[in-house]
C-alpha cells in the first residue's frame, strides 16, 4: 500500500499538491493551537484558562478545513481510484489508502506544528506535545478514510454515488446535550465529582465542542427552509437555480459553513465578554486568533467552492453549451453563498452571544448589551461577506468548469 500511495504522489497535479499542502498546513496550525492551549490551562488563573478554552476551540475550524480538504481530495482522485478497482483494489483498500494519505499529511503538519511550538516555548511544559501530535495524526487518518465513506467510484470511473444526507434530529440532540453539559460545568465549578479540579473545565469544554457541533449541522434544516422560501420567492431564473442547488444539498453547505460558524460563534462570544474590563491581554489573544481563524474560514470556503463546481461541472458545462452566459452562472454561486451563510452566520453569532451572557447574567450589565449586539452583528455581516468574496473569486473556477471538454462521458 505504501508503494501505491509513492505511485499515486509522484503523478499528482499541481492541484492536488497544493491540497496537501493545505492539509499539513491546517494539522500544523490545530497543533500548535491545542499545545499553547494546554500550556494555559490552569484552574487558578481564570483569564488563562478562558484564553487556553478559546485557542483549543479555534483548533475545531482548522480541523474542519483540514477535512474539507480530504474531502476534496477523495473527488479529484476519481479517474485514479476507478484504475485501482479494475486492478482489483476493494471500496476498503481504497478508504485505506485515504487514511494512509491522509494519516502521513497530519503527521508531518503536526511534526511542523510541534516544532514551532517548542522553539517559542522553551520554558513551558512541553510533555503534552508528544499526545498532541499522536491525536492529530490519527486525526488526520479517521478524515481521510472518512472523506470517502459515502463515495465509491465504479472500476470503469463511469458512475460516482455519493449519499446525500439531509437535516438530522441527532444533530438537535447533539446541541442540547452539549448545552447541559455546558452549563453544568459553570454550575458546579469548583465541585464536579468527576476528572478532579479540572472537572469543570472537562465539562465546559466538551459542552461546547457538543453544542457547537451540534449548533452548525443542526443548522441544515434552517439553510433547507432558507432555500425553499427563496425558491418561491425568485425574481430571476438564477436565485431559482441558487435556491435549488442548495435546497438539493444543505447537509453539504451546513457542513462547509462550519468553519465560518465557528469563527463568528466566538467573535461574537469574545465581543461580549471584553464588554465588561479586565483580561486586556488575553483578549487580545483571542482576537489574533479571531484573525487566523478568518483566514481558515476562508480557506475552507474555496475548497468547498472547488468541490462544488467538480460535482456539478457537467451541469454547468451543459447549461454554458445551451448558452447561458458566464456572468449568470457566477450570479448563482453568489446567490448560494447569501442563501446558505446568512442563516448560519446569524444562528452562530446569536448563539455564541448568549453563551457567555446567560451564565453571566447575574453580573451582566445593561449597558454592555450593546457593545455585544453591535459585535455579533459585525461578525454576522463579516461571515456572509466572506463567502460573497469567496463566491466571487472562483470565476477562474468556473471558467474552467464551463469548457465544452467537461460534457464528455
Amino acid at each position: 500500500m505504501i508503494n501505491v500511495i509513492r505511485m499515486l504522489n509522484r503523478g499528482r497535479s499541481r492541484a492536488e499538491r497544493a491540497r496537501a499542502w493545505l492539509v499539513a498546513a491546517g494539522t500544523g496550525l490545530a497543533t500548535f493551537l491545542v499545545c499553547t492551549a494546554v500550556s494555559l490551562a490552569d484552574y487558578k488563573d481564570e483569564g488563562g484558562s478562558l484564553t487556553g478554552l478559546a485557542l483549543a476551540l479555534l483548533a475545531l475550524p482548522v480541523a474542519g478545513l483540514v477535512h474539507q480538504s480530504n474531502r476534496l481530495g477523495s473527488a479529484t482522485r476519481e479517474r485514479r481510484l476507478a484504475g485501482l478497482r479494475l486492478a482489483g483494489a476493494t471500496p476498503d483498500d481504497v478508504r485505506l489508502l485515504g487514511a494512509l494519505e491522509g494519516g502521513r499529511l497530519a503527521l508531518a503538519g503536526s511534526l511542523a506544528g510541534a516544532a514551532v511550538y517548542v522553539v517559542t516555548h522553551l520554558s513551558g511544559p512541553l510533555i503534552q506535545v508528544p499526545v498532541v501530535m499522536a491525536v492529530m495524526a490519527l486525526g488526520g487518518a479517521l478524515s481521510g478514510a472518512r472523506a470517502g465513506r459515502n463515495v465509491i467510484a465504479s472500476p470503469l470511473g463511469l458512475v460516482r454515488r455519493s449519499r446525500l444526507r439531509g437535516p438530522r434530529a441527532a444533530d438537535l440532540y447533539r446541541f442540547v446535550a452539549g448545552a447541559c453539559l455546558f452549563f453544568l460545568g459553570f454550575v458546579m465549578k469548583g465541585s464536579f465529582p468527576l476528572a478532579g479540579k479540572y472537572g469543570a473545565a472537562v465539562a465546559i469544554t466538551a459542552g461546547a465542542v457538543l453544542m457547537l457541533f451540534g449548533a452548525t449541522l443542526a443548522t441544515t434544516w434552517v439553510i433547507r427552509v432558507s432555500a425553499r422560501r427563496a425558491a418561491r420567492r425568485a425574481g430571476s431564473p438564477e436565485m431559482l437555480l441558487a435556491a435549488r442547488l442548495v435546497e438539493a444539498d444543505p447537509r453539504a453547505w451546513a457542513r462547509a459553513l462550519s468553519v465560518v460558524g465557528l469563527t463568528v460563534f466566538f467573535g461574537a462570544g469574545a465581543g461580549a465578554q471584553q464588554a465588561p474590563v479586565g483580561y486586556h491581554h488575553a483578549h487580545a489573544l483571542v482576537d489574533a486568533a479571531l484573525l487566523v481563524a478568518l483566514v481558515t474560514s476562508a480557506a475552507a470556503l474555496v475548497v468547498h467552492q472547488a468541490e462544488e463546481l467538480l460535482d456539478h461541472r457537467r451541469s454547468f458545462a451543459a447549461l454554458a453549451a445551451s448558452g447561458v452566459p458566464e456572468r449568470a452562472l457566477g450570479g448563482v454561486l453568489v446567490r448560494q453563498a447569501v442563501i446558505a451563510a446568512l442563516p448560519i452566520c446569524v444562528v452562530a453569532a446569536v448563539a455564541g452571544t448568549l453563551a457567555v451572557i446567560v451564565p453571566l447574567a447575574d453580573h451582566y450589565q445593561v449597558g454592555w448589551l450593546g457593545w455585544a449586539a453591535g459585535r455579533a452583528v459585525a461578525m454576522a455581516g463579516i461571515g456572509v461577506l466572506a463567502a460573497v468574496l469567496v463566491a466571487l473569486a472562483a470565476r477562474p473556477l468556473l471558467r474552467d468548469t464551463l469548457r465544452l471538454e467537461r460534457l464528455r462521458a
